[in-house]
């Protein structure tokens, strides 16, 4: 069968199923934003230090209470910490249930933390809200581990990223209708926002049925368990019916290889002087996600869309949500085609002149009015280059970065990585800019352009490759002779040579 013939309803069932975890993933990022008032209010009449309504009404003479305060951050950073811890799990329970069994297993517990978040007002709200987010974080950060290593697995060399670029659009799509179904006249209301917040874990219902009737990964069927037959059978549900003889070939020269090492656990992955490039490439890509500002950016787009006289602007970031999916979809649509280093490249480089006009816009703003909408127009098109590359990408190129070995450690770490600088920029940043004030995002665009480089410099391109070529890309570069003269050896191959 042809590569170009292997997307079967199946395979396309199988990876639907998984990007459901994906989805809760960035619902559980995006919900906690627009309810924020009416919940500090509530957190407020519980701790019995609200003397009003005086938040719900939109007046802002009452300063919070330190104690709703501390709750409300707590509330938000916790989903962080969950998924920091947990991610580094994700190689564990990846190898001791199956990536299916896996799957089903952890969505107990986004059923267990949107039931607490869900019931909150039965309860003290600060204390069960603050538990179904720590619980949803830790499914989230199992969550976002496991679907790309399955998705990675699952999927056909041709279409390895487009399919693995679901996973970002996913958490987009999650993001955008958590803002919409956040707008007050729906969920984020002071009598909804407990639905609108328990909704979190409702996709894993879905996704725990559908589950059932996926096929197991066949290369975790084949070089983990060793069970040919029903390897083959999973390639045959996946791709439809065809001869496997190749793909059996393919996974069984990637155990022999693995059979040559002992497994590998985290330490030994840090350890290994093999694994260090790929492994240092992939870290440095999760990093440059984060420490793109694009959280930043989002978390700063109100304040600059209410300073341009937008009147709503909830809808304004809406706006943002809906950009953010639509070039998430550019990027599934192309990422097969351009190159994963290529649309890496060129949405670091869009990003770090879009940073540059932000902070000329923001400092110009009170002279020129104009400035505002310059600044608006930055950040539509900042987000814009963020999904084209460098948001979805790192999610599925660690996938491609390591065999069957070292993947499951590889993609725990390249996770909490992730998890944990997306803490520190939630954390830092609203110290940074009380620092910097307008200048802000010149600290990004200098980090933007040394991820640029280290990118254009360090990180090889992966599309159309077997997990074996990209493997041997490595090992090249790591042996091969630092840049200076040729040798004598070198010259006669290139004076040989007909290409020279």
């Amino acid at each position: 069968m042809e590569s170009g013939k292997q997307l079967s309803g199946t395979l396309m069932l199988a990876v639907f199923t998984a990007v459901l975890g994906s989805f809760q993933y960035g619902y559980s990022l995006g919900v906690i934003n627009a309810p924020q008032k009416i919940i500090e209010t509530h957190y407020g009449r519980v701790l019995n230090v609200l003397q009003n309504d005086s938040l719900l009404n939109g007046k802002e003479a009452q300063e919070l209470h330190p104690s709703v305060t501390m709750y409300w951050s707590l509330s938000v950073s916790v989903f962080s910490v969950g998924g920091m811890v947990s991610s580094l799990l994700v190689g564990w329970v990846g190898d001791s249930l199956g990536r299916i069994k896996g799957m089903l297993a952890v969505n107990i517990l986004a059923v267990v933390g949107g039931l607490l978040m869900g019931l909150a007002k039965m309860g003290p709200a600060h204390i069960l809200v603050i538990a179904g987010r720590a619980v949803i974080g830790f499914y989230c950060g199992l969550s976002s581990g496991l679907v790309p290593m399955y998705i990675g697995e699952i999927a056909p060399t041709a279409y390895r990223g487009a399919l693995g670029t679901l996973h970002q659009l996913a958490i987009a799509i999650g993001i955008l209708i958590s803002q919409v179904i956040g707008l007050d006249f729906l969920l984020g209301n002071d009598i909804m926002w407990p639905a609108l917040l328990g909704l979190s874990g409702a996709p894993s219902i879905l996704q725990s049925v559908l589950l059932l009737i996926c096929p197991e990964s066949p290369r975790y069927l084949y070089i983990k368990l060793g069970k040919e037959k029903e390897a083959k059978k999973s390639l045959k549900r996946l791709k439809g019916e065809y001869d496997a003889t190749k793909d059996i070939a393919e996974m069984q020269k990637e155990k022999e290889e693995a059979m040559k090492e002992d497994k590998v656990s985290l330490l030994q992955l840090i350890r290994s002087p093999s694994y260090r490039q790929p492994l240092v490439v992939a870290l440095m890509l999760h990093l440059s996600q984060q420490f793109s500002g694009i959280n930043a950016i989002l978390y700063y787009s109100t304040a600059i869309f209410t300073r341009a006289g937008v009147g709503q602007p909830v809808y304004a970031t809406i706006g943002v949500g809906v950009v953010n999916a639509i070039f998430t979809m550019v990027s599934v649509l192309i990422v097969d085609k351009a190159g994963r280093c290529n649309l890496f490249l060129i949405g670091l480089a869009g990003m770090c002149l879009c940073a540059v006009i932000m902070t000329v816009g923001l400092v110009f703003v009170s002279t020129y009015s104009w400035m505002s909408y310059i600044s608006m127009s930055a950040i539509f098109l900042f987000v814009s280059f963020f999904e084209i590359g460098p948001g979805p990408i790192p999610w599925f190129i660690v996938a491609e970065f390591f065999s069957q070995g070292p993947r499951p450690a590889a993609l725990a770490l390249a996770g909490c990585c992730n998890w944990t600088s997306n803490f520190i920029i939630g954390m830092c940043f609203p110290y940074i800019e009380a620092l910097c004030g307008s200048y802000v995002f010149i600290i990004f665009a200098l980090l933007l352009f040394g991820f640029t480089m280290f990118t254009y410099l360090r990180v090889p391109e992966t599309k159309g490759k077997t997990f074996e070529e990209i493997s041997s890309e490595f090992q090249r570069r790591r042996h091969a002779p630092p840049p200076g003269p040729k040798t004598a050896t070198e010259m006669e191959f290139l004076e040989g040579s007909t290409d020279a």
